[in-house]
């Protein structure tokens, strides 16, 4: 072999192992360490920049909803106040139909008389009562009257002292429901929510027709809020039409119509629809001057569901013509105009062209207006009277005054499990992808 050939091999030889060598950042730094550690230091800035709104999403959404659910399930009134009953009475069979044994009367009065002494916040036979009460109505008094007598009782049999004080403790079912209530953790606030308890056998059953409350008024929320919805599209989508093919100098003009309200308070846009809607009201006096209605036959629009549907079609209006608008504007005018000049009809243009391509608008408008009216309490807490209430009113009626906290929770729960059901079925019907809202 020559000189040349062998000079040759050797050059391959070096190029080749060249072209094996890690390639080296200006630093000395091999290129492939050096990305990684970038990428790295990228990763780790991007998350410190967005660990403060994570926090605030923790903070303010989710661990209000996480306490809610768990309220819902959790009250721990009776073992609060009767700690050591609560324990005990797990150990009583309520099946065999008998009242519990001795032993656990006597702890029964001891809790009872030290928490009538000590009377700690939250802990106090009162808050006991109102629990059982919930499950058992006109309980409450038997548990306050026989706590101011159980201190005079010293000695056994403590049965019949207890039964001496009042013969309703000789019930089988109020033993039962105490037992139930001395969990901390239930499901009768979920079944209450829903119409239901817990009858005398321990079964779930419907609650009495006179309890039957939360079912029927979530029943008319949700057809109210899509009845709203409705009303909000049919007005929106024409405006939003109009808005999108004026001239720009137009449009923003009216736009700014549009955005107004967003300008003026919640509360004094309902109490100016207080003013127009009532009997003595701008509107009835504007139809009896046209003729249209006698002085004494004004119409009723206030504190019923025609004030509620008319003052919250005008609230949530906005939040229909604006994502219609934002889709609509992008849609080109050449579309319809080639439908045309292709022997469509303005009608069947519109169907089978325009309308199709507004279908992410109508679902971001429906879905946020749905959502936002099934949660609505102050205007109809307003003008809505006792036939125009939405289920909401009922969760802050139970948090702010009757402090049912657990009730409330359940309900606002169940509303809650709605909402993402709606969601979901968005989801599989036009996709939350495709979703346009501005």
């Amino acid at each position: 072999m020559s000189d040349t050939a062998i000079n040759t091999m050797g050059n391959k030889a070096q190029n080749l192992a060249a072209d094996n060598a890690p390639l080296i950042a200006a630093d000395g730094t091999p290129l492939k360490q050096k990305l990684a550690k970038t990428t790295r230091t990228m990763k780790t800035r991007a998350f410190l920049l967005t660990m403060p709104l994570v926090l605030f999403i923790i903070i303010s959404f989710v661990i209000p909803i996480g306490q809610m659910l768990h309220r819902g399930f959790y009250n721990p009134a009776v073992s609060n106040v009767m700690p050591n009953f609560s324990v005990a009475i797990k150990d009583w069979d309520e099946t065999t139909g008998e009242l519990p044994p001795e032993e656990i009367f006597e702890i029964f009065v001891k809790d009872m008389t030290l928490a009538r002494k000590n009377r700690e916040v939250g802990k106090t036979i009162g808050n006991m009562a109102t629990r059982i009460n919930y499950e058992m109505p006109g309980s409450r008094s038997l548990f306050t009257k026989s706590a101011r007598k159980a201190g005079k009782i010293t000695q056994g049999p403590y049965k019949e002292a207890l039964l001496a004080i009042d013969k309703k403790w000789d019930n089988h079912a109020l033993w039962r429901t105490i037992k139930r209530a001395s969990n901390d953790y239930t499901l009768s606030f979920f079944l209450a929510a829903l119409d239901m308890k817990y009858n005398e056998n321990g079964e779930i059953t419907r609650a009495d027709p006179l309890y039957q409350i939360y079912i029927p008024i979530l029943m008319k929320t949700l057809f109210l809020s899509a009845l709203i919805t409705a009303i909000c599209f049919v007005i929106a989508y024409p405006v939003a039409y109009l808005l999108s093919t004026l001239p720009l100098r137009t449009s923003n003009l009216l736009m700014i119509l549009v955005l107004l309200p967003f300008w003026t308070s919640l509360l004094v846009r309902t109490s100016a629809w207080i003013a127009m809607l009532q009997q003595q009201g701008i509107i009835n006096n504007i139809f009896v001057f046209l003729g249209l209605l006698e002085d004494e036959s004004r119409i009723q629009m206030i504190y019923n569901q025609t004030g509620t549907i008319i003052s919250m079609v005008h609230i949530l209006l906005p939040f229909m013509i604006l994502p219609l608008y934002s889709v609509m504007k992008t849609i080109p005018p050449s579309y319809m105009r080639a439908a045309k000049s292709m022997g469509a009809t303005n009608s069947y243009a519109f169907r089978r062209v325009y309308f199709p391509q507004t279908i992410p608008g109508i679902a971001a408008g429906t879905l946020l207006v749905f959502i936002l009216a099934i949660g609505y309490y102050i205007t109809p807490a307003l003008v809505g009277g006792s036939d125009g209430l939405f289920i909401s009113n009922l969760i802050a009626d139970h948090i702010k005054k009757t402090l049912n906290w657990s009730l409330g929770s359940a309900l606002a729960a169940i509303l809650l499990v709605i909402v993402m059901i709606f969601y979901w079925m968005y989801n599989k019907l036009v996709g939350v992808d495709k979703l346009k809202f501005g």
